[in-house]
């Protein structure tokens, strides 16, 4: 049975939501990310695109080419709220699909032309969500999702797009190398020094000579030139590890600051494996200097998911890495090696009396810890005034990571 993947992109999302949330905003330029010299263009409009404007870009330079952008710090679980709302449109309408981003999915409607018609199911899919959520979403037809998700770009803004079998080789031909999914500025250049500039040029390679210039990435980018792609539709991403980290506005030699914005991490992500009922053995601290050098430890211990067992080992790593005479620009924790289990009682150090306060004191932050937004209120990283500490959620619900707009401090 051939197959029919469906990808579905919402379009400029964090813009798309904050347009819907103020529609002063509608047809204005936006910029959505971290406000500060360092902060990062999380999400752009396309009326910021066309001065040259694109996400992931500083925001200083973003502010320099487009000048009369409205900036927009954005708020995490707000978008959170959003996605949740298009995924749950989607989990009733198709029987298998794969949350790939908090704005991005895969659907697999395999076998579905036989009572509904694949293109016809799809569109009124897309039609029901626009209604629904109230946002614009794009998505793209195929036999594989290489083809459909290069088939949404094309479809963007606010429109659809079906590649017919046996034809993506033929629509894939004519377009530049980088829109071929894994083919990212590095990559571009070495292929753009060869002469290779459309896909239609690695389609008359032989693969061979593919895989002399990029060995095995070489084989894979030839046989996506081709339309090729078997990677099946996941409908759950297990987590191999947690991590929270934050760029400093400013460089910073504030100890106390730190050590603070460490414990904060800490807890968080210690919060986030007892909800995800999973313990951690591997413990990590990443700090990056001034001059960009980035440096980190880890360290095993046995299995836990206890603040005040976690907090300390954090601190020790911190203690050992912190050993330069330069400001820092930014520091990060991360746990890994991740099990199924709940927090035991050590015989030896700790009491029942703790357990109880750790299971009284996550009952009450799940229950009270967070704002109509789904912004953590209950937090040691909020006492500090860290926005976006927490988590908006179970990290470990088989969703990818939702990644805030901002991770400045």
């Amino acid at each position: 049975m051939d197959r029919t993947i469906l990808h579905l992109d919402l379009d400029t999302f964090f813009v798309s939501v904050e347009r819907r949330l103020d529609s002063r905003l509608n047809h204005k330029p936006i910029l959505v990310g971290g406000t500060g010299d360092r902060g990062v263009v999380a999400a752009c409009s396309y009326e910021a695109r066309s001065f040259g404007v694109h996400s992931g870009m500083p925001m200083k330079m973003a502010r320099m080419m487009c000048p009369e952008a409205i900036v927009i710090r954005g708020e995490a679980g707000t978008y959170t709220q959003h996605s949740k709302v298009v995924t749950e449109i989607i989990r009733e309408a198709v029987p298998l699909f794969e949350k790939a981003s908090i704005d991005e999915f895969y659907a697999d409607l395999s076998g579905m032309d036989k009572f509904f018609g694949c293109y016809h199911m799809a569109s009124e899919l897309r039609q029901r969500i626009i209604r629904e959520s109230g946002l614009p979403i794009s998505f793209g037809l195929s036999t594989n999702k290489l083809v459909s998700k290069v088939a949404t770009g094309e479809a963007k803004p606010n429109n659809q797009l079906k590649i017919d079998w046996g034809t993506e080789k033929e629509f894939l031909a004519p377009m530049p190398v980088k829109k071929i999914p894994m083919v990212g500025e590095k990559t571009n250049q070495i292929l753009y020094n060869l002469g290779i500039k459309q896909v239609r040029t690695i389609q008359e390679m032989p693969m061979e000579m593919m895989g002399t210039v990029l060995g095995k990435n070489g084989l894979l980018l030839w046989n996506r030139a081709h339309g090729r792609d078997e990677s099946p539709v996941i409908p759950f991403h297990e987590r191999k590890s947690i991590s929270n980290e934050r760029t400093f506005g400013k460089d910073t030699g504030d100890l106390r600051r730190m050590r603070e914005m460490l414990r904060a991490m800490g807890e968080n992500l210690a919060f986030q494996l007892r909800n995800g009922n999973k313990l951690t053995s591997c413990v990590s601290v990443k700090i990056r200097y001034a001059d960009f050098n980035t440096y980190s430890r880890q360290l095993k211990i046995p299995y836990t998911s206890a603040d005040h067992v976690l907090i300390p080992h954090i601190e020790h790593l911190f203690d050992q890495l912190y050993n330069r005479r330069m400001l820092v620009r930014l520091i990060g924790v991360n746990f890994s090696d991740l099990v199924s289990g709940h927090y035991q009682i050590n015989l030896f150090d700790d009491t029942e009396e703790k357990l109880n306060l750790y299971q009284a004191m996550d009952h009450i932050r799940n229950r009270y810890g967070y704002n109509s937004k789904g912004s953590p209120i209950l937090s040691w990283g909020t006492t500090l005034g860290i926005p976006n500490m927490g988590s908006m959620g179970n990290p470990f619900n088989g969703e990818p990571p939702i990644i805030p707009a901002h991770r400045n401090a």
